[in-house]
């Protein structure tokens, strides 16, 4: 008897000590979604005094961080200024840039740019090696594009990841998914503070509660709702979708700006043809050989990315072609090889010699200039919540974002971030629930995923794309209703994997897209409507509520303390 007292007594302690390690093992001071170069360099500045997680949904070093080409726009040159850095970008912003924002961030370039160097990026240096080489961009009036040759992301990538991976203090988790943050509003809390987020372990299938007194953001853009875009797959808009689900405003979330040069073959996939080909001299040319850009712009093949893009998409329309093409064949094939080694290799391996020959181009989706609103720490209107890189709207970019300013953006936020939660008081994360699979089952066809998932993303092409008018937006806006209906019910009776999260997240960026340009009846920047072709006089941001259309929240919860939006919408 006393036997079997001694082993119940045994078994209750582990049952005991297994539930103590479920509440426990996955607790941290600050959970970061996300591993492009604003969660890497977020773990950095935190690391030494928290522990931290960092949750990528595939491998560290995948993300659209580390498929960036040009380089990290700052102010290192003796002709150039910073007061010439914020008004290039005032100017693409299109009237729609936080002055004050722009200010900080090209403020801190050097020192940013300075940090990564003491990390040991391999920035290209001039041939003397003497410095650094700098390279020009559309819309850029110096040489201030610090660069490591053709494949800048890829080298700042490789360097963080390797230290994050090395760090004591954070906990890497790759094949992992966050589902939906869990607000203390779930606890029948009278605040909203964020306590962390269910995250899908890809592999197991299995979701695990991972509490945290600070989470961060850091997830990128959702460049998979469009048909064609230079974005890795996992661009699918999981932060922007988490946060408005959770109660945060977004801002100017119609601001996609297509990237002009996308190379145009049927087996390249989404491969960019960075901007600095056209800042060393490549000329945008038609079919019958003949200059584009000089019809459309004074400035020419050097102009902002959102005029070329629709000048190529106007040519195209116009002329019923498929591609347009980039030249710089006209410059040495060693200066070509050794400035775009990258490019060069790639376009080589689909047969096109790029000292010799022209590259076909397209636009397509590259970034999206909206995002959560955040204020100057990177804060959104929910405590303890963050976001920063392509995931927030900080008010730098504006209607359109400047050439290399987004690296620069992620590594300013990320450091300011870091420095608010580690002078922020901490709290006791309670105890929180388990994610419920009691009343779903698995699924019998998944092919409502991936049926789903390509209409989407041909509609929003056709209807939400470079050049937008009423009957399109609303026609898209009916068609993610009908989807959204799909996909609820799918989610609502089936185990989650990570292709239907995804869904559901483009599926509400894809809405919140559509319902900015609704709101927006003008033409500014990256936003052009044939119904509203004329800029208003007043440049203002567009702010959505999710309460405006869902009632998700209600004043009387509180969410917390709401930054200014630079400007009264």
């Amino acid at each position: 008897m006393s036997k079997l007292c001694t082993q119940q007594t045994d078994s209750a302690k582990l049952t005991w000590f297994i539930t103590f390690l479920k509440h426990t093992l996955h607790n941290y001071d600050t959970l970061i979604v996300g591993s492009g170069l604003a969660g890497l360099t977020t773990a950095l500045h935190l690391a030494s005094q928290q522990k931290v997680c960092l949750v990528t949904k595939r491998e560290l070093n995948n993300s659209a961080s580390s498929w960036a080409q040009g380089g990290i726009a700052a102010v290192l040159a003796d002709g150039d200024s910073i007061e010439a850095h914020i008004q290039d970008t005032l100017i693409a912003g299109a009237g729609l840039c936080d002055p004050e924002v722009t200010r900080y961030v090209v403020e801190h370039s050097r020192e940013m740019v300075e940090w990564l160097i003491h990390q040991g990026v391999p920035f290209t240096k001039e041939a003397d090696n003497s410095d650094y080489h700098l390279t020009r961009e559309g819309g850029h009036s110096h040489r201030r594009v610090i660069h490591a040759d053709d494949a800048t992301g890829h080298a700042v990538q490789d360097v963080l990841a390797q230290k994050v991976r090395q760090h004591p203090n954070i906990t890497v988790l790759e094949q992992h998914i966050a589902v939906d943050l869990i607000n203390a509003r779930k606890l029948h809390h009278r605040s909203n503070r964020c306590l962390g987020a269910y995250v899908l372990n890809r592999q197991s299938g299995k979701v695990i509660t991972i509490g945290a007194q600070n989470t961060v953001l850091a997830n990128g853009g959702a460049g998979k709702v469009y048909l064609y875009t230079t974005n890795p797959d996992v661009a699918t808009g999981d932060g922007v979708a988490m946060g408005w689900r959770a109660g945060c405003r977004v801002a100017n979330m119609e601001f996609v700006q297509f990237h002009p040069t996308c190379l145009y073959h049927p087996k390249a996939g989404s491969f960019l043809i960075t901007e600095a080909v056209r800042g060393e001299g490549g000329i945008l040319k038609l079919p019958d050989g003949s200059r584009l850009m000089p019809n459309h712009d004074t400035r020419g093949d050097l102009a902002p990315r959102d005029v070329v893009a629709r000048a190529i998409d106007y040519e195209m329309k116009k002329r019923g072609i498929d591609c347009v093409y980039l030249d710089i064949s006209h410059k040495p094939a060693d200066f070509v090889v050794s400035h775009f080694p990258n490019i060069y290799r790639r376009c080589f391996e689909l047969g096109i010699d790029i000292t010799k020959q022209p590259i076909p181009v397209v636009p397509a989706a590259h970034y999206s200039c909206g995002g959560l609103l955040v204020d100057q720490h990177g804060q959104t209107d929910i405590p303890h919540l963050y976001a920063i890189g392509e995931t927030a709207c900080t008010g730098l970019h504006g209607a359109n974002r400047l050439a290399s300013n987004s690296l620069l953006e992620c590594m300013v936020f990320a450091k300011a971030a870091a420095a608010h939660i580690l002078a922020d008081t901490k709290f006791e994360v309670p105890k929180l629930p388990d994610w419920d699979e009691s009343r779903v089952t698995d699924a019998d066809e998944e092919i409502v995923i991936t049926h789903n998932w390509m209409e989407l993303r041909r509609f929003m092409w056709n209807y939400v794309g470079i050049v937008r008018t009423d009957k399109r937006l609303a026609r898209a806006l009916h068609r993610i209703n009908l989807l959204y209906d799909e996909v609820h019910e799918f989610y609502r009776n089936f185990r989650i994997n990570s292709d239907l999260i995804e869904l559901r997240n483009l599926l509400q960026v894809a809405e919140l897209i559509v319902r900015s340009a609704m709101e927006r009846h003008e033409s500014r920047g990256l936003h052009y409507s044939k119904d509203y072709p004329n800029m208003l006089p007043e440049a203002v941001p567009t702010v959505l509520e999710p309460f405006n259309y869902y009632s998700l929240l209600d004043e009387s919860h509180g969410i917390g303390t709401r930054p200014k939006a630079w400007k009264k919408n």
